[in-house]
């Protein structure tokens, strides 16, 4: 492919950034809305149980309160669950707030307040009375039954089928290692609160929603509210950070749009950070990992086994396992991946669903393996690189992992560190080095995609699109791709997105946006051209010559002749085939990590991160190094410091605020180095593009790990890996 540009591939500034600082990018709970109500939601004290008695009186007194919604006085919706089925729903019945009086976990909505302010619905829910009767909870996963999924999360490839035979590859196999490893649950804090604001009119709803998908919340509100006689449109033009929590509607649009309808007036609803806790987590799994190798450290067995929790009403369902037969060469490969029932809201998605938990238990295996071997951890790598996925039978896309091992390496000066435990300190300080390998699927959405671009009267281009930019630059690179497709500058190209009144686009999540959107783009504005170009003759502007390189739409016609004319616009739809692939797509990296910790009280300090990745083409380079410093600050926090802590006597997450539930902060970071190697691929997507969101995180934990155990000689194989763990050990 000919990737000559004028923009892609440079550092440019986030378009989306000046109406972000200068407060006139509008967020779900900012849109102004006239003769707006409030609404706060009254959640369950209980982990499992059925409500007896809601107590209004005193709520109702309480001055400026309008309505309390209960599951006895709420607007009827369907009793078949099938019909609250989202794109991104696993398989069993979707949780419907106020539905009935059946609690299912401790945070549930048991009642909605709506007030004519925001401060009289938090005070007026504050006084709402809930009268339960306990049933027994369940919510340690250590205790729970396991099960094999009967049906398949839509998106989520199964475990891979075994491959060889693995128990008697690892019985023969002259080093071995096996271990357990658990992650504990994480929650989700965005900057952005979950809200929606409702407009509700006579014909039409607008509804302005934190989410990563305006259609597929269109879609389940006609549905679930049974919408289908209004106009619908769903707006989410900006969004404060998502990560995966925001790619199902949320219980604050559900809530709204249930007011709203009910009150025949609009709503908005902001969920508060304590109740964000009961919205949705990475769930926390318990991992068994065995690797059987040669002396030369040539592996002949893996067998990875993943339990993971999952509510009581749904299949929750990541791939933890899969990536460990195909990242290294192996003949004997048997995984398992098995769910467990407990009494929490679904987990969901969460920036490497699936690949961030599962790698953090076979990096850190690898690692083990490595020591006993007495072989490098790099050199183990190198030792089991392959070309292929084993487990499809097919090569890889394109495959620069190790050209991220190489480079990685001699960035971070890898050749320094000596290899026994404890033998590298400065003063008080132990140091440790460690590293991991990271993957993550790379293609284009498993649904088309469309974009539109259009010739506006002031001879701009319009590109319009509904994803959403959850923070990733979305916005700019496709102004860059849209600019040098068309040949104009960057400053004649506007972007529309987040809207379902615009051209339909799937979620935006596992790093497939940009490598399909993009592609629409591309493909919508080479349309653009051509017909341009095509009026043009016919109007006279420029002559019947041969080549579309010579007649660029910016610099050789004269679009004032044209623009303003409706009919000056071309759509493009992006279709990607599930089936009949005969590559795999996938994105590498390599993390390197540097810890330092105080010999006498063991403070962990991440010192240095570098991150090298193969990720196909790089659009812009100063965004693309963005999205992977903030996925490397979110693995510090998965590594360190992450942990809902449930108190399983009472079914509940202890930590309420951003005071007890520790992000990784400015302070908690240091350097991180971010290095993109050269990756040419023509096969994932039309533009060579293979997606960044989710590979800066994989390998962070495990590379962590693996450094706090060459610093110390301490095999940490729980997460996070706290103080108190450390002195225990």
């Amino acid at each position: 492919m000919d990737h000559d540009s004028a923009f892609t591939g440079k550092d440019i500034s986030r378009i989306d950034g000046p109406p972000k600082v200068e407060g006139r990018a509008k967020y779900a709970g900012e849109h102004h809305v006239p003769d707006l109500l409030h609404a706060a939601i009254v959640p369950a004290s209980i982990a499992r149980g059925r409500v007896t008695l809601i107590d209004t009186a005193a709520a109702m007194q309480f001055p400026g309160i309008v309505a309390i919604i209960t599951h006895k006085n709420r607007p009827w919706l369907w009793p078949f669950g099938f019909l609250y089925k989202d794109l991104a729903g696993p398989p069993g019945k979707p949780f419907r707030p106020l539905y009935d009086d059946r609690v299912h976990f401790s945070g549930q909505p048991v009642a909605l307040v709506v007030a004519s302010t925001y401060e009289a619905a938090r005070d007026g829910a504050a006084l709402v009375r809930v009268s339960y009767a306990p049933e027994d909870h369940l919510t340690d996963l250590a205790r729970s039954t396991a099960f094999k999924p009967r049906r398949n999360r839509l998106g989520v490839a199964p475990a891979p089928h075994p491959t060889g035979d693995a128990p008697r590859a690892l019985a023969q196999a002259p080093i071995k290692i096996e271990a357990t490893y658990t992650t504990a649950a994480e929650n989700h804090h965005p900057m952005e609160l979950f809200a929606t604001t409702v407009a509700w009119g006579e014909r039409s709803v607008t509804v302005y929603d934190k989410t990563q998908s305006p259609k597929s919340v269109e879609l389940f509100l006609k549905v679930a509210f049974r919408l289908f006689r209004r106009k619908v449109r769903v707006v989410s033009s900006f969004v404060g950070g998502a990560f995966g929590l925001g790619l199902r509607p949320q219980q604050s649009v559900f809530l709204a749009v249930m007011a709203a309808k009910a009150l025949k007036r609009s709503v908005r609803l902001v969920v508060p950070r304590d109740h964000m806790f009961a919205l949705g987590y990475r769930a926390n799994a318990i991992q068994t990992v065995c690797l059987g190798a040669d002396m030369d450290g040539r592996l002949r067995a893996i067998r990875h086994k993943a339990i993971a929790a999952t509510s009581q009403y749904e299949d929750a369902q990541d791939p933890l396992v899969n990536f460990s037969a195909s990242l290294y060469g192996c003949d004997n490969v048997e995984l398992s991946y098995e769910l467990a029932r407990l009494d929490t809201v679904s987990p969901c998605d969460m920036r490497a669903p699936g690949a961030a938990t599962g790698m953090f238990a076979l990096e850190c295996a690898m690692d083990e393996l490595a020591y006993a071997a007495n072989i490098d951890p790099l050199a183990l790598r190198f030792a089991n690189y392959t070309q292929s996925d084993q487990s499809e039978k097919r090569p890889f896309s394109s495959k620069a992992l190790r050209e991220c091992y190489l480079e990685g390496a001699a960035h971070f000066g890898w050749e320094r560190r000596r290899s026994a435990p404890r033998s590298m300190r400065k003063g008080k300080e132990l140091i440790g080095f460690g590293m991991a390998t990271g993957a993550w699927e790379a293609a284009m959405a498993p649904v088309p995609a469309r974009a539109k671009v259009s010739l506006l009267a002031d001879g701009r281009f319009e590109v319009t699109s509904s994803i959403t930019d959850i923070g990733t630059g979305t916005y700019t690179i496709l102004s860059q791709l849209a600019a040098d497709a068309l040949g104009a500058p960057m400053d004649r190209i506007v972007v529309r997105l987040g809207d379902s009144a615009l051209p339909f686009n799937p979620i935006q999540g596992g790093s497939w946006t940009a490598a399909t959107t993009g592609s629409a783009v591309e493909a919508a504005c080479k349309k653009l051209k051509k017909l341009i170009l095509s009026r043009a003759r016919q109007a006279g502007i420029v002559g019947n010559r041969e080549g579309a390189e010579l007649l660029s739409a910016a610099a050789l016609v004269d679009l004032s002749h044209l623009s303003g004319r409706d009919d000056i616009c071309a759509t493009a739809t992006i279709f990607n085939v599930p089936f009949g692939k005969k590559y795999t797509g996938v994105t590498h990296s390599v993390v390197f990590a540097e810890v330092r910790i105080d010999e006498d009280l063991p403070v962990v300090r991440v010192t240095r991160l570098v991150c090298a990745v193969a990720a196909g083409r790089i659009l812009n380079p100063k965004t693309a190094r963005s999205q992977i410093i903030g996925a490397c600050v979110m693995g510090i926090g998965k590594a360190l410091y992450e942990d809902a802590a449930v108190d399983h006597n009472l079914g509940r997450c202890m930590a309420h605020s951003l005071a007890d539930y520790h992000v990784a902060s400015n302070a908690d970071v240091y350097d991180i180095d971010v290095i993109f190697v050269d990756e040419t691929d023509d096969k994932v997507s039309p533009i060579g593009v293979k997606g960044l969101g989710e590979i800066g995180s994989v390998a962070v934990a495990p590379a962590i790990a693996n450094a706090i155990y060459h610093a110390t000689g301490q095999r940490m194989r729980d997460l996070p890996i706290t103080i108190d763990r450390l002195l225990q050990a």
